[in-house]
């Protein structure tokens, strides 16, 4: 009897404040959205550091004819077969080196004709001579660029010395900005949220302050008459949740398996898979229904004491 009891004053509660249920049922998808989205971003900038720091290379570019004048250890002219031979010694010697490449002036030369084909004014700045000769070298551990460059940096036949990592932390801080942000805009989202649902807990409570009246004279428990209203708010939120994963899930299929096929348009953009949207879904789920709950029983402290 109890149950259906609360089950019955649910179902009253809903009915009578439909229009507060649903501003809840809309406020809660569209925070949890945005927060699973957020998840789901900071996830996806962490996959592409996985998979582009794994492929950073260090470079150490060797002097050429055109370096003596700008370059105070090209002074002596272009790298000598000795002092290539000694630098690839040395780099071979470091324990945080994975791999060597020797890429020559004509390779790197070829290469950015390559990169630059579309941009015919750009690929044709630059002649061969002008480009270096190089060690393309890959580390263990990326974060350790600095052992190559303090080895390296400023001996003779070496021009420089640079980090490809360098141009990817530049990107990884504008996604790490911009999840940031998306961090802010989800908490101001889950307030607002948090005050809505409270407020529609207190119209409930107002509109059935005859009753619960009743309840408290014959006895009934202080967590009995709340009881109800803590069950419709987790209702709502539970709805406004599912709401959120099915656009998530919907989301993640739009954007990258069908309609725009980002993975398609950008192929080196390692997207994360179903498998971290799945993980999120739970949270979101829990999050939905714990967040409203608390915001009601906090309402009813203090409006359902006589």
């Amino acid at each position: 009897m109890r149950v259906q009891f609360v089950l019955s004053e649910i179902g009253v509660g809903l009915r009578r404040n439909l229009t507060m249920t649903l501003a809840v049922v809309i406020s809660v998808a569209l925070s949890l959205a945005l927060t699973g989205g957020a998840l789901l971003v900071n996830k996806q900038v962490d996959a592409m550091k996985g998979y582009w720091y794994d492929k950073v290379e260090v470079s150490v570019y060797l002097c050429n004819k055109n370096d003596a004048a700008t370059t105070p250890n090209c002074a002596k002219g272009p790298v000598t077969d000795d002092q290539k031979a000694e630098i690839l010694s040395d780099l071979k010697k470091l324990p945080v080196v994975k791999k060597i490449y020797y890429e020559t002036a004509e390779g790197a030369y070829k290469h950015y004709k390559e990169q630059f084909k579309s941009n015919k004014q750009l690929a044709d700045s630059i002649t061969p001579d002008q480009m270096e000769q190089s060690y393309q070298v890959k580390l263990k551990d990326p974060t350790k660029f600095a052992v190559v460059a303090s080895a390296f940096n400023g001996r003779p036949g070496v021009q420089s010395v640079e980090d490809q990592r360098k141009v990817l932390e530049n990107l990884f801080d504008l996604l790490n900005g911009l999840t940031k942000v998306a961090y802010v805009v989800l908490a101001f989202m889950l307030t607002v949220a948090m005050l809505l649902i409270i407020n529609t807990v207190r119209v409930s409570a107002f509109s059935r302050r005859r009753e619960t009246g009743i309840m408290r004279l014959v006895g009934a428990s202080s967590f009995y008459i709340q009881m109800p209203f803590i069950m419709e708010a987790a209702f709502a939120g539970l709805v406004g949740a599912g709401l959120a994963c099915v656009g998530l899930l919907g989301g993640r299929y739009f954007l990258i398996d069908a309609g725009l096929r980002l993975q398609d348009k950008i192929p080196l953009v390692s997207f994360i898979g179903w498998g971290p949207v799945v993980q999120v879904l739970p949270l979101v789920l829990l999050i939905g229904v714990v967040m409203p709950a608390i915001a009601a029983f906090i309402a009813l402290r203090r409006y359902l004491k006589v």
